[in-house]
Order: C-alpha cells, then structure tokens, then sequence
C-alpha cells in the first residue's frame, strides 16, 4: 500500500487538490485539480513513470466546467459508495449512458471543456495519496504538486 499523508501535510509540502479523476490507466490519466490555486484540467500523456511524477498536459477549467465536473463526480462517488457497499452493480454504473439523466446531461455539457487545447501547458505532476475511502465526494484519494517539464 503507498504510504499516505494528511490534508495539512499535503499542503505544507506544496500540494493541491484533485477534484475530480475521469481516467486512471497504471495512474492518473485524466482529470481536475487545482494548479496554482485554480482548477485546471489535466491530461496525461507519454511513458508512464511510476509513483514519483508524470507528464501531462493542463489548461485552465472554466466557473461553470468546475461546477458541472463537481456534479458529476459527486453522482459516481455516491454511486461507487453503494456499488462497495453491494447495494447496486457494476451494470448500474451512471457512465454507461441511460441510467442517470442529470449525468448524461453533464457528459454532454462538459465534452468540449475536456478537449485538450492547442495552448496547453505542460506541467509534470507528483502524486500523494490520503487516507480514506478511494473515491469520495470532495474528489478522489491523491493530491498533485506541480512543476516544470524539463
């Protein structure tokens, strides 16, 4: 199990919160965090380089992208609580389109906001887990600290 650290340590070392994961491939591939303060998109691309940092590609998310990557994140992670709580199935998860109205609503609503501009910056992104659920409402279990590529 990786090691895990606390809301006040993240910060101290230069951490910032992730919002919301919309693809984890051997680690986060897609998402919104906070860079700088503010929430940005990020994409990940190239070699994926373990537990230490990765590459990926950011842009800044819009007042009303925020409020709908929110949403939405919200609607999985109440579902992924019962879905670990065998109240419902894999079958029932609200990405597969047809199950929750107010989530395909934001999936449409937010594909244009998750196009990877031609202006993106690139940022390298160290990851550090918390303690707790793996999934939860606030965001999933892992805060960035972001840098230069070199």
């Amino acid at each position: 199990m990786a090691e895990t650290w606390d809301e006040a340590q993240l910060i101290a070392d230069g951490f910032e919160r992730v919002y919301a994961e919309l693809e984890w491939y051997d680690g986060p591939r897609v998402g919104l965090a906070d860079i700088d303060g503010k929430p940005h998109y990020f994409d990940g691309y190239g070699q994926y380089l373990g537990d230490e940092a990765d590459e990926y590609r950011v842009w800044p998310a819009s007042e009303a992208a925020v409020q709908w990557e929110r949403e939405q994140w919200a609607i999985f992670a109440r579902w992924n609580q019962r879905r670990e709580a065998g109240t419902v199935t894999l079958e029932s998860h609200p990405g597969h389109g047809g199950i929750d109205a107010r989530y395909d609503e934001l999936t449409l609503l937010l594909a244009p906001h998750r196009q990877v501009p031609d202006d993106a910056r690139r940022l390298v992104g160290e990851m550090r887990f918390t303690a707790g659920a793996r999934y939860q409402v606030e965001g999933p279990d892992y805060w960035f600290r972001w840098r230069p590529t070199r």
